[in-house]
């Protein structure tokens, strides 16, 4: 009986291992598939033979479709890809930090956070230094951005880790990030009502978000922020899958609890932080793909989660650049409103058919 019994535990993993990979697969395929398109359509539809040509060997039939191709669609594509893996990531970082279905850098106030640090930069003496402004500083202008809005999505993430010392009711800890962001936009709306009202449109603009304004070395400054924080995740993979189970059995099983969250909130911190900062706040993407993640994947090991998290959310975000371009239009749509188009259903599904959701938490 127990060889039987461990055969067929053996047959279900295998029969898990496979599907897994016929997924794994079939996302990488369809990622290709949604990088191309990106590059593809648009305002000026490019066919797929000189794509490929321009991806290969640099030239072109046209001039125009080099330069569209080369400075405006891959670096787009690119970022994309970027936001994608760098949200969804931080997004499950949180989720298992506070062991929460619900929790996510725009629900838990980090991504106002981090819009906070750019009006810092932008919103200074009552005047706006615009984005082109800060732009024409350079590699030090991006770096410049990127660390305020790593500082302000770090500050409050440590607010409400802090706070979530005293309160273990997850429904309660979420509506104190609710809270702590709204407080952050509020500081943040003040300052824009003490600045000239015609200077204004750079900021409001970039609260729309915006994958196309990441170009040439400011794509290298996110690009390279969002593999250390990536690589952050990685490595604590290990203890996140401990902290699922609670920090009493993580110090019980030799974790340093405290070290473990500095890193997890420094890998959140510069993924959200960068992010945000080049690319406005992009909400419903840090709370959706990981529960997607898990509900296709059936699984609670970071190890698989976070590579598969990444996949998913890179197939999310291309989906959403393609819906935000509308192709065949002139018309090119704030990434944030697509996403939250596409997120917040997903997340009420989720919600709706699973109702072991917090299984995963406890």
């Amino acid at each position: 009986m127990i060889s039987q019994n461990t055969e067929a535990g053996r047959t279900m993993s295998k029969s898990h291992s496979s599907f897994r990979k016929i997924v794994v697969s079939s996302l990488i395929f369809l990622i290709i598939t949604g990088f191309l398109l990106d590059i593809m359509l648009g305002s000026v539809s490019i066919p797929f033979r000189e794509v490929v040509r321009i991806l290969f060997e640099q030239t072109s039939e046209q001039t125009a479709w080099l330069y569209i191709v080369q400075k405006i669609r891959i670096p787009k594509a690119i970022t994309a890809v970027l936001v994608g893996c760098g949200l969804s990531v931080s997004g499950l970082q949180m989720q298992t930090l506070f062991r929460n279905p619900l929790a996510g850098p725009s629900e838990l106030g980090i991504t106002a956070g981090a819009a906070l640090g750019v009006a810092v930069v932008m919103l200074s003496n009552g005047h706006i230094t615009s984005m082109p402004a800060i732009r024409q500083l350079g590699i030090s202008g991006s770096w410049l951005i990127v660390v305020a809005a790593s500082m302000g999505s770090a500050l409050v993430l440590f607010l409400v880790v802090l706070i979530a010392g005293r309160i273990r009711d997850n429904i309660v800890l979420l509506i104190v990030g609710v809270m702590i962001g709204t407080i952050t936009l509020s500081v943040i709306s003040i300052w824009q009502y003490f600045s000239q009202p015609e200077q204004l449109q750079e900021y409001i603009l970039w609260t729309f978000g915006s994958l196309g304004g990441v170009t040439d070395y400011h794509l290298y400054v996110l690009a390279a922020t969002v593999i250390v924080g990536l690589v952050l995740a990685f490595a604590s993979s290990k203890a996140l899958n401990v902290l699922l189970l609670g920090e009493n059995y993580a110090r019980s099983m030799g974790l340093t609890v405290g070290w473990a969250r500095a890193i997890i909130l420094a890998s959140t911190s510069l993924l959200t932080g960068s992010i945000t900062a080049f690319c406005g706040p992009i909400g419903f993407i840090g709370i959706a793909v990981p529960q997607l993640t898990r509900s296709l994947f059936n699984t609670s090991n970071h190890r698989v989660l976070i590579p598969c998290t990444c996949l998913i959310g890179t197939l999310l975000m291309l989906a959403c650049d393609l819906i935000a371009h509308m192709p065949g239009s002139q018309t090119v749509l704030p990434i944030n409103i697509v996403t939250s188009l596409l997120g917040a259903p997903v997340v009420i599904w989720i919600i709706v058919t699973r109702s072991n959701l917090r299984a995963s938490f406890v």
